[in-house]
């Protein structure tokens, strides 16, 4: 196995830590979702607690920027959907290097993802610029849009580690790679 991957394994800690920050991100974004309908909901039929006028586009807001952090987790975990139906009848140095190939496909798609995010929450962009929320006018919706970038960076911090994860399988005898590989 060559040293670089070796030294790769010494930064698996912050790969570690990251994944722990943004899953504890994701469950007090679903805690306030829950809060804020609830209180929405008790508005609406309690005579003595106001409907916050704000509460549905927070919750939406909050709802996208659940999806994008937990489908990077997805990533980190490999428990993002693929089709599997031939895997077992393939050699598993081509099933390594199927999912190689996949996996270069999502960092590819990670890339499009931050470049026109940023692009689309810039100054510059028309929509940053000029989109509100109706319910909090003082509130820009480049918060909206901001998930799409931070999709983004997760997505190539997290396939990054699956690509030097999938090169290291190459370097297994093929028996071990194939239970990996199937495993994944």
């Amino acid at each position: 196995m060559p040293t670089f991957l070796k030294s790769l394994e010494k930064i698996r800690p912050l790969y570690d830590w990251t994944y722990k920050i943004i899953l504890l991100v994701c469950k007090l974004l679903l805690i306030a979702d829950i809060v804020i309908t609830s209180w929405s909901v008790l508005g609406r039929y309690v005579p003595f607690i106001s409907d916050p006028h704000w509460s549905e586009e927070m919750v939406l807001t909050f709802m996208v920027y659940m999806a994008v952090l937990s489908a990077t987790l997805a990533i980190r975990k490999r428990s993002h959907i693929r089709m599997t139906a031939f895997d077992k009848y393939l050699p598993p140095k081509v099933l390594i290097a199927l999912d190689l190939l996949a996996d270069i496909a999502v960092l590819v798609l990670g890339v499009i993802l931050l470049s026109e995010g940023l692009e689309v929450v810039s100054p510059t962009g028309n929509i940053a610029k000029f989109a509100r929320y109706s319910s909090l006018p003082n509130l820009s919706q480049t918060w909206m849009y901001l998930p799409v970038a931070i999709a983004g960076v997760g997505m190539i911090l997290f396939e990054l580690e699956q690509v030097f994860l999938r090169i290291k399988e190459f370097y297994k005898p093929d028996d071990e790679a194939g239970k990996e590989a199937r495993a994944s």
